[in-house]
């Protein structure tokens, strides 16, 4: 049976595009078509989809203000937003994926760009990611659980954080994610005690300016501070640096024995920049005794070759989410079949993991 794709989009040029990119592919359908977020509002409420394509700028009601009225009725969709590359919008997108959305396509800036081959493996290669057939509606209740339960405000800290025996020796935890990331983070970083006992790496699969907004908005929620990372960054504790969108990120060992961050716009791997596997094999020759990596929600499998190789040179811990509160159970799931990982944990048990793991200062 057919997947039924609902399509919101202002322009009719680009639902028909969008449409005709979903029909092309034999296990989805474009079912339903809507001019705005009043119109989708309407539909959504009497009929259930197995997607839905939202664009953010749109008369009447536009991508932002449906999904927090969807929120508010308590009305459950797997929506991927399409967003185009401006900070406006990646300042509303970041805050979309708060409210539900489970992750975003970027807009083409052209026909020519709408028609490509790209835009259509994008859309094609979300649906795919986010639609499992074997536990659709289990999905859908993790997304609803994660939007209305999974927030900062509503989930107390431990009252005293457990120190290991990690006193003396110099930690870094260093975290990837992809599909459904942005949103995940939010139950993991807000969570973190500006006294960590390390710094962490972060690396989220995103376009250049979004990861800015989503660093600056992670910032804002938490007490740990967490910034996009620059050139020459020095790493201390209590700091999470976030890899930009369009740089590779890794981190370097000084003659003075700290750690700086160095950037490079080096060929994405597979299709990857910033990619996580470059930030795991620039560990190698760090000079921290032991690295935390954690694995988060993604597609695809990036991550995995890093951590296996940072494995043999330097002492690793390894924390990945479990299945059933990933948005898409990829990169987890790959690095779990290497048979690596020391601890598979909740969403929400991930801040926790990490803290017993590194303890504060």
């Amino acid at each position: 049976m057919k997947k039924n794709i609902l399509v919101v989009d202002d322009s009719a040029l680009m639902r028909r595009l969008i449409c005709d990119i979903i029909d092309s592919e034999s296990t989805f359908q474009a079912k339903d078509v809507c001019r705005d977020g009043l119109e989708a509002y309407e539909k959504l409420k009497s009929t259930a989809y197995d997607a839905v394509i939202l664009d953010v700028n749109m008369p009447r009601m536009d991508g932002l203000e449906l999904l927090e009225k969807l929120q508010q009725d308590g009305i459950k969709a797997t929506i991927i937003m399409v967003s185009t590359l401006t900070t406006k919008d990646a300042d509303v997108t970041i805050r979309a994926m708060e409210l539900g959305a489970v992750d975003f396509i970027t807009k083409p800036c052209n026909i020519i760009e709408a028609k490509s081959d790209e835009f259509r493996r994008r859309i094609l290669q979300m649906l795919k990611a986010v639609i499992r057939s074997d536990d659709a509606k289990a999905q859908a209740n993790v997304q609803l659980q994660t939007a209305e339960t999974m927030k900062p405000a509503q989930v107390k800290m431990p009252k005293k954080l457990e120190r290991t025996g990690n006193s003396g020796k110099k930690v870094l935890v260093a975290l990837a994610c992809s599909t459904g990331g942005p949103k995940a983070l939010q139950s993991v970083i807000p969570y973190l005690p500006k006294d960590l006992n390390a710094p962490m790496v972060l690396v989220q699969h995103m376009p250049i300016g979004f990861t800015k907004s989503m660093a600056d908005r992670l910032d804002e929620l938490s007490d740990i501070e967490v910034k996009e990372a620059k050139e020459g960054d020095v790493l201390k504790k209590g700091c999470v640096y976030v890899a930009p969108g369009g740089r590779h990120m890794e981190v370097k060992k000084q003659a003075d024995e700290s750690h700086v961050i160095r950037l490079n716009e080096d060929a994405p791997i597979g299709g990857l920049r910033p990619c996580a596997n470059v930030t795991y094999e620039s560990l190698r020759t760090s000079g921290y005794d032991e690295i935390v990596c954690v694995v988060l929600t993604g597609m695809g499998c990036d991550g995995t070759g890093g951590i296996l190789s940072l494995q043999q040179k330097k002492k690793i811990y390894v924390i990945s989410q479990d299945a059933a509160s990933c948005v898409v159970y990829g990169m987890p799931k790959a690095i779990a079949e290497a048979g690596v990982v020391n601890e598979v944990v909740p969403l929400t048990e991930i801040a926790q993991t990490i803290m017993k793991k590194v303890g504060v200062q």
